[in-house]
C-alpha cells in the first residue's frame, strides 16, 4: 500500500505515512466521497430556509494536521502532477480563487489516492488519457 499511494506524483514518504494512518490503511472508506469528508475538504454550506450565510467553505470536520499535509502536497503537485496542473491552471484561468484552486489540486490528489489503493495497481500518468 505504500508504494501504491507513494506512487502519486505529489505525495512524498511523510505524506504518504499520514494517509495511511489517519485513514487506517483506507479500511474504512469505501468511496472516494467519504475520503475527501474524512478529511474535512468537502464543500459546506450555511442555509437555513431561504436564507444563505456566507460563501460555501470547507467542512473542516476531519484532522487539522491531514489537511495541511494534503495542502503541502497540492502545493507540490500543480507543479509536478500533470492533472493536478491542469486542473490548477484551468481553475485559474477561469478566474477562481488560488486557494480555491489549491483545494481542488487537494480532492483531485485524493480521489487519485484512493483509486491506486482500490486498483491495487501503481500511479500512471496517462492512464486514462484521451488521445484525440
Amino acid at each position: 500500500m505504500v508504494e501504491q499511494v507513494s506512487s502519486v506524483k505529489g505525495i512524498g514518504k511523510r505524506a504518504t505515512a499520514i494517509l495511511i494512518v489517519f485513514t487506517q490503511g483506507f479500511k474504512h472508506t469505501h468511496t472516494y466521497q467519504q475520503l475527501i469528508s474524512y478529511a474535512g475538504l468537502s464543500p459546506k454550506e450555511f442555509t437555513s430556509g431561504k436564507s444563505i450565510r456566507g460563501k460555501v467553505r470547507i467542512s473542516k470536520i476531519g484532522g487539522k494536521q491531514l489537511r495541511h499535509t494534503l495542502y503541502m502536497c497540492a502545493l507540490n503537485a500543480k507543479a509536478t502532477n500533470a492533472g493536478c496542473k491542469e486542473l490548477y491552471d484551468r481553475l485559474v484561468g477561469k478566474g477562481k480563487n488560488k486557494k480555491l484552486a489549491i483545494i481542488a489540486v487537494c480532492n483531485k490528489l485524493l480521489k487519485q489516492v484512493f483509486g491506486v489503493v482500490q486498483s491495487g495497481i501503481l500511479y500512471q500518468d496517462n492512464f486514462c488519457k484521451k488521445t484525440a
